[in-house]
């Protein structure tokens, strides 16, 4: 069987299903959407938000790229993020990175790879690497080092969202949340989190610090 054929195939079973425990489900998904998250995520195949959150249609509002990366100068992040704040009005937005990211290994490569429009794209991944170079080298393990990189893109890029305009100054800002996925357990973990007027990101994990870790 071909691949489109059995796209189509697993749709019509879908439907059913889907049409089986909830007869109104397309009705009411129809009617429009009102998701409580934006997930910004990476566009591994091995990592589908829906999935792993256990979230059923229109829970979640999605935009996923190649490292789960956020950038104020490419318009269609912008929009998603624009959409999702001051449409939408989503209560939380969440970053997720996941072990062994490739896109994560190419920027601490730090080489061209080839691909013109992907090493653009990391450049800020690669500044993340750069600044976190010491601790970075002190971790022997090649996978550990990569998934350590993988924490600290998160943690820029939640960063990075606290301090755009479209959030700072949303009528209802969301909170914000960095979450890891680990492919070989399938969990997630919250590694920092960010609300309005907090001052600073919070990080869930390290109980032993201050709440006010880092300075926004």
């Amino acid at each position: 069987m071909e691949f489109h054929e059995r796209v189509l195939l697993e749709n019509r079973a879908w439907v059913e299903e889907m049409s089986r425990r909830d007869p109104e489900v397309f009705t009411r998904l129809n009617r429009g959407q009102a998701p409580e998250a934006l997930w910004i995520g990476c566009s591994d195949s091995r990592v589908p938000a829906e999935q792993i959150c256990n979230a059923g249609p229109g829970e979640l509002f999605i935009h996923r790229n190649v490292a789960n990366v956020v950038r104020s100068d490419e318009a269609g992040f912008m929009a998603v993020l624009q959409y999702a704040v001051a449409a939408l009005q989503v209560k939380h937005i969440v970053v997720c990175g996941h072990h062994g990211c490739g896109g994560v290994k190419a920027a601490m490569a730090d080489a061209a790879s080839g691909l013109e429009h992907v090493d653009s794209h990391l450049a800020g991944v690669r500044d993340t690497c750069r600044s976190g170079q010491d601790e970075l080298a002190a971790i022997t393990d090649e996978r550990q080092r990569v998934d350590r990189l993988v924490e600290l893109n998160v943690i820029a890029q939640v960063r990075a969202l606290g301090e755009m305009f479209v959030v700072r100054e949303a009528a209802c800002p969301p909170q914000l949340h960095g979450m890891v996925y680990a492919l070989e357990s399938g969990l997630l973990r919250e590694i920092v989190r960010w609300e309005r007027g907090a001052g600073a990101p919070l990080f869930p994990e390290a109980a032993e610090q201050p709440s006010a870790v880092a300075t926004a």
